[in-house]
């Protein structure tokens, strides 16, 4: 049965002033895991990843939506540190356990998480339980360390014991193609990484339960049979990444 969420909207994370939801679920009588959940290429569109925040809360996990902006001049590296340092100091205060904090991502914002995994000196050595990363592209430089995940794969396999990665991909996506996510789960496989890749019958949208709508240019909560199939998929892979287990899913990487 899904928990009743509450949400708490419009809460200052750093010194960059910007803010973040936190969707949590209601009535837990000990700390939950944590998940952050960063957006994609277009500035503070924390409320594009509503939906599939409030249903990764609705399966135990206390989700936190950041705004940053893709486009400031250091490519938001400053805002994904601020919000990534705000969960681990607050996770408690949130009802969040601070030793179970999952980081994902959709599109730019699962390259920028993938990318802390995988080059974690980039956030000082920080090292989360687990990394989603949803519907990313791994080849070019990521927001949150400026080096290219698929590389840092390859050439620091070995030299630390990264965090399970958990990868989603849909498999129509116009955006950025799922070979991008098959590549690298090969990467991470081939060098014995913990890595599992989830593929949808949905698009870019789709897989966070949303749809592009051209005269918003933006993506908003869908009621489409394959968004929403997919986006509660998306939903229990954020919660088998923070350890909740999910009927009829398969277990962690």
């Amino acid at each position: 049965m899904a928990a009743e969420v509450v949400v708490g909207a419009g809460l200052g994370y750093g010194p960059s002033g910007k803010l973040l939801d936190v969707y949590r679920p209601a009535g837990a009588s000990e700390p939950v895991p944590v998940v952050l959940l960063w957006h994609g290429q277009g500035p503070d569109e924390r409320d594009v990843l509503a939906a599939v925040a409030r249903a990764a809360a609705e399966r135990g996990v206390v989700a936190l939506v950041p705004d940053w902006r893709p486009d400031a001049p250091d490519g938001g590296r400053t805002h994904l540190r601020e919000s990534a340092d705000f969960v681990r100091r607050n996770a408690a205060g949130l009802g969040g356990d601070p030793e179970r904090i999952v980081l994902a991502g959709w599109s730019r914002g699962g390259k920028a998480a993938v990318g802390v995994a995988l080059n974690p000196g980039a956030f000082d050595g920080w090292r989360p339980r687990a990394v989603v990363g949803i519907a990313g592209a791994y080849l070019t430089a990521a927001p949150s360390t400026g080096t290219v995940p698929i590389e840092d794969a390859r050439q620091n396999g070995g030299s630390f014991a990264p965090p399970p990665v958990w990868l989603v991909h849909g498999t129509m996506d116009p955006v950025v193609d799922v070979e991008r996510s098959r590549e690298l789960h090969r990467a991470l496989d081939e060098r014995g990484w913990p890595v599992s890749l989830d593929e949808l019958a949905t698009d870019h949208a789709g897989v966070i339960m949303t749809e592009y709508v051209p005269e918003r240019q933006r993506c908003l909560p869908s009621t489409a049979g394959h968004a929403v199939e997919a986006g509660s998929r998306t939903a229990d892979v954020l919660a088998r990444a923070a350890g909740i287990p999910v009927p009829g899913s398969h277990p962690r990487p």
